[in-house]
This record gives structure tokens, C-alpha cells and sequence, in this order.
């Protein structure tokens, strides 16, 4: 895939944002990525022994990469397939010795297009997922997939291969969009690719949308919500359109060709989704996400709950044992250094020692730091503020020993006052409102902590409170 703001987050990566973002692009969004569409990680706090984990698995690869993206995929060098695949079962083996003692309850392949993976290929992908590591007896297992790749058989093989989740980069139904977009697939064959899946067996199903574009009017946007309703999805994911450094949507901007999206038509968007998909059923059970009851994606919830993830493949991230790390970037390099015989810690690199040094060993990592509790606590907050159900005193105070109400008192009158935050007895959460200005709340909580005071910070011309 590759998309907009967050992706996603559905895996996503984690991918989403919030739509008017006036402070800060976005501290992480739905696969664990940022807003510049390269994986974030949202720091792991230090759990007890042997926490259950969720594992990523990166697959680079596209058909075309999109006009918008900027995550870290390539178009082109499809013959790098089947090496990229050894590399990933040898990344899988040097974890299992690691991972021993951890219960794996979600595995999410995301990119890049991951349907691009023969069925021979997502069997082994698999297989090596179920020998290195302890799997839950009923593992989420979701694959992102573009609707212009897949066929009858080769869905029948992942199912039987194991997945039991797919997520299409729908993006709209409009073939205009699509095509300024840069998609390779039409709008029927969105259909036609949820219709294939269902037949192979696939009970739950992700659609991915973008609002936002530039001269997309609400009324385009909503058709696009009914003809993704009329499919029956389990799950709907739905993003902002963002402009990214570096591709060719930024070039078109810069040069005057397109005008930049504008953040209050992706908010009156955003509301319009919010009321059509609550009256069609689904809950918002977080900023970009909606889903029938008992539908949430296990995967993302893992991101947003702030706890522990293994990142596999060419620039993933992943959080473990207290330290969060990511892969080197290119798959060329990926490759190699996971087929040769080289030494995983590489010379030219200062050692590592202890559990950093156990992690270089598994994962060709290019970066690698501990997690400090501070930075934790915030994300912590943040991350769960991004649910609907918010941040509950008592579980944020047994898990950092900071009473919430006395450290962020000021922050929690101001945001509320502003109507972007309620408070109950029990727990915190954002308002609609706050959903659409999250990193407005966001911001104060994290000046809070620098400045010892909230800050006061302007929101966008026109913001109503809810």
C-alpha cells in the first residue's frame, strides 16, 4: 500500500493522524508510522516477563508506487522477491530463540503490497512464523493487499496458508481519484476483489479510504463511503490526504499544479464518514479507525496500547525488551545482510552489549536505543488517547506510578474547557472535536511535562468546540 496520512496504521503501519494537525504532523499513526509515512515506534514500556507479542512483517515491494507515498517501498525491482523472502524466514529463525516464552496473539504484513507474495511464498512466511514463535491458538493474521493483484486462487492459498484478515488499499471508487492518486487498480475490481476474498473464506475484511483530495467535494466523499458500505467490510480505515516531501504530490504542489489539501474540508469529511458509518453500525474505537462491533483490528491495538512489537523486514521497527530498534532501509542490503555469513553485529559498528546486543544479533538493525520512562509515559498517553475509550486513572497509574489528575491537572481543565477532552469519574477521552485536534491536546500534555505548565496554542481559523 503506501498511502496518505497513516496508512495504516490499518497497519495499519501503525497509520493514522489526526485531520487538522496545526501543532505537530502526528506523534505515530496505524502501522506504526509517522506522518512522513516512515515507521514511528511508539516506545514499549517495560512489562512483566514473557508480555504477549505482535509481529510485523515489511514486504517493500509495489506494482507502481503511488503518487502520495513516501513509505519505504519500491517499484521495479520485483526479481528481488524471492531472495527478500529467504532473508525474511532467516530474520524469523534468529528470533526464535529471543522469543521464547512470548505468546504471538497478531501478525500483520503490510508494505509495499504484500499480495505480491506467491501462496508458496506467504506458506513459508508463515510456517516460519508458527516454528520461531508461540502462536495463540486463534492469531490475528492480517495481509494488506492492492485490489489489482490478487486472484481467486492465490487468496484460497493465504487463506489456507493461514491468514484470516485482509485489508484493501481501496482508496476510493471514483476513477478519476484513482487515477490522480496513481492507483493501478479501478474501482471495479475493488469489488470484484472483495467478492474473490469472501469466496476464499475471508470472514473479516479492512477497507482503506482517502479523504481530502484536493476538489473532492462531501458529496463525492460520501458516495465513496456507500459504495465501500455496499461491500460489507468488517472494518474501515480512513485517511486524510497528506503532502509528503519528496513525492510526486509535493512536486505538483510546489510547482502550483495542485492546490495543498485543505484541512477543513478533510474535517467536514471526517464528520460526514463519522455520522454515515455510526447510523450504518460502526463504532470509531479510534481517530481513524471504524468497525463493527467485536471487529476492532488486534494488530493496530497493540500500537495504540503501547505495548510490545517485533518489526521484521527492510526498514520495520519494532519494540522489545525495553528497547525500540529499525532495520536498515534499502532490501538490497537487507538481503545481504541476512544470506551471508557475515558477523550480524558488523565490525564497523560499536558492540552492543546485553539485550540491545541480543536484538542486533536477530534483526539487521540500523538503529537501536532504550526506552526511557519518561518518553514512555507519554506515549503511553498520547497512543491511548487516540482510542475511544481513552485513558482509564487507575490502569495509567498502575502501570507508571504517576496519578494522571495531579501531574496534567492544568492540561485536563484547559483541554476540556476548549471541548476537546471529557473527563469521567473513571477515565479521560477526546471529544469529536478533540478527534479532529488531537495534537492540539497532545502538544500541551507534552509541553506540560517540559515547561512544568500547559501551553497556550492557537487552534485553526473557524474551530468549533463540540
Amino acid at each position: 500500500m503506501g498511502a496518505t496520512p497513516t496508512p495504516p496504521a490499518e497497519g495499519c503501519r501503525p497509520r493514522a493522524l489526526p485531520l487538522l494537525s496545526p501543532i505537530v504532523p502526528s506523534i505515530v499513526n496505524s502501522y506504526g508510522l509517522n506522518y512522513r509515512g516512515r515507521e514511528a515506534t511508539p516506545a514499549c514500556y517495560h512489562e512483566p516477563a514473557m508480555p504477549p507479542l505482535s509481529v510485523y512483517i515489511h514486504v517493500p515491494f509495489c506494482q507502481r508506487k503511488c503518487h502520495y507515498c513516501d513509505f519505504n517501498t519500491y517499484a521495479g525491482i520485483d526479481h528481488l522477491i524471492p531472495p527478500y523472502v529467504e532473508a525474511l524466514l532467516s530474520e524469523l529463525r534468529n528470533w526464535a530463540g529471543l522469543a521464547r516464552g512470548h505468546q504471538v496473539t497478531t501478525v500483520f504484513l503490510g508494505g509495499g503490497t504484500p499480495s505480491l507474495l506467491s501462496g508458496a511464498q506467504m506458506q513459508a512466511v508463515l510456517d516460519a512464523c508458527r516454528a520461531s514463535f508461540s502462536l495463540v491458538p486463534d492469531p490475528e493474521i492480517t495481509i494488506e493487499a492492492n485490489p489489482g493483484t490478487v486472484a481467486p486462487g492465490k487468496l484460497e492459498q493465504y487463506r489456507n496458508a493461514g491468514v484470516n484478515r485482509i485489508s484493501f488499499g481501496a482508496q476510493s471508487f471514483d476513477p478519476g481519484e484513482l487515477a490522480w492518486l496513481g492507483r493501478i487498480h479501478s474501482e471495479a475490481q475493488v469489488g470484484e476483489a472483495v467478492a474473490m476474498a469472501r469466496q476464499a473464506g475471508f470472514r473479516r475484511l479492512n477497507l482503506d479510504l482517502i479523504c481530502g483530495l484536493p476538489g473532492q467535494s462531501t458529496a463525492r466523499w460520501e458516495a465513496n463511503l456507500q459504495q465501500a458500505l455496499a461491500l460489507r467490510p468488517e472494518h474501515l480505515s480512513l485517511y486524510a490526504l497528506s503532502v509528503e516531501e519528496g513525492t510526486p504530490l509535493a512536486g505538483w504542489v510546489a510547482s502550483g499544479r495542485t492546490p495543498e489539501p485543505d484541512p477543513d474540508v478533510a474535517a467536514d469529511h471526517y464528520l460526514a464518514a463519522d455520522t454515515i458509518l455510526s447510523t450504518a453500525g460502526f463504532h470509531n474505537y479510534e481517530i481513524s479507525n471504524w468497525a463493527q462491533p467485536g471487529e476492532q483490528c488486534r494488530h493496530n491495538l497493540t500500537y495504540w496500547e503501547n505495548r510490545p512489537y517485533l518489526g521484521l523486514g527492510a526498514g520495520a521497527h519494532g519494540c522489545f525488551g525495553g528497547f525500540r530498534y529499525h532495520n536498515i532501509l534499502l532490501p538490497q542490503e537487507y538481503i545481504k545482510r541476512l544470506t551471508s555469513n557475515e558477523d550480524p553485529s558488523h565490525s564497523e559498528r560499536p558492540a552492543l552489549a546485553g539485550m540491545a546486543g541480543r536484538v542486533a544479533a536477530a534483526s539487521p538493525v540500523a538503529g537501536i536505543n532504550r526506552v526511557e520512562p519518561a518518553e514512555d509515559l507519554l506515549d503511553t498517553l498520547t497512543l491511548g488517547l487516540r482510542l475511544a475509550r481513552g485513558i482509564a486513572f487507575g490502569d495509567f497509574k498502575a502501570r507508571h506510578q504517576v496519578d494522571l489528575r495531579g501531574r496534567y491537572g492544568a492540561v485536563l481543565a484547559e483541554t476540556q474547557a476548549l471541548g476537546l477532552l471529557r473527563a469521567e469519574s473513571e477515565r479521560i477521552s477526546l471529544t469529536v472535536q478533540g478527534r479532529l485536534l488531537a495534537n492540539e491536546v497532545f502538544v500541551r500534555f507534552m509541553n506540560a511535562d517540559t515547561t512544568g505548565g500547559p501551553v497556550t496554542v492557537a487552534g485553526p481559523a473557524g474551530a468549533q468546540a463540540d
